[in-house]
């Protein structure tokens, strides 16, 4: 059983993710908040397998709930929500540790299978749409060839020097957008040695999920928007 923790500051749309949520045998919502002041209660008390999580909330908005959900309790997953509007909140919610983003007018069956993906540890945001978000936030992202304090280059201070040539060739196709079997493709690899790959990255680099290592991968230089 996969528990969830509703947190939006909207009655009605909690009432409908609720109904949504607990006709299916698998899920089950455990309890819901108005704030991210009790989600973050909430978390703490109630062990969440996944937090679907509003961004504009009054008091501790979702972006800032979602850094301290995962920074104190890192087996809940955070999956926000977002709307067209609110795009500025992408990269922010990514490097805060979400999980992933979905539309608050997701289909039923878009956001059980978004849910169901991140309780298995997957990324819900797919790479194609990892990037495309990430090059329209550049803006956010520093320039590597600013020098951010001390004598250490990104590479290491971030320890993409633990990588081998390979893994650093993965994690680049990774940032690129490309799946696990595009990867195999160009690399001229099976594609469970990709994802071998993947795992030894993330496991190297102390990352949740790829949405991460794209992430890294923007901010080191190793890939640049666009």
């Amino acid at each position: 059983m996969i528990r969830i923790l509703l947190v939006d500051d909207e009655p009605l749309l909690r009432l409908g993710f609720r109904l949504v949520l607990d006709s299916q045998p698998d899920l089950s919502v455990v309890g819901e908040a108005a704030d991210g002041e009790a989600a973050l209660a909430r978390t703490a008390e109630l062990d969440p397998d996944v937090v679907l999580m509003d961004v504009r909330m009054p008091g501790i908005d979702g972006i800032e709930a979602t850094r301290r959900i995962v920074q104190s309790h890192s087996r809940s997953r955070v999956l926000i929500l977002t709307t067209f509007d609110i795009d500025e909140y992408a990269f922010p919610g990514l490097k805060a540790g979400a999980s992933g983003f979905l539309l608050k007018n997701v289909p039923p069956e878009d956001l059980l299978t978004a849910i169901r993906a991140v309780a298995a540890g997957d990324a819900v945001v797919a790479p194609s749409v990892t990037r495309r978000l990430l090059d329209a936030m550049a803006a956010h992202l520093p320039d590597p060839a600013v020098p951010q304090g001390g004598t250490a280059g990104p590479e290491t201070e971030r320890g993409l020097d633990r990588l081998t040539e390979r893994e650093l060739q993965v994690l680049t196709k990774v940032a690129g957008g490309l799946s696990n079997a595009e990867i195999a493709e160009e690399l001229v690899l099976a594609e469970g040695t990709v994802k071998t790959h993947v795992g030894r990255i993330l496991n190297k680099l102390q990352l949740r999920d790829r949405v991460q290592a794209v992430v890294l991968a923007y901010e080191v230089g190793l890939v640049r928007p666009g």
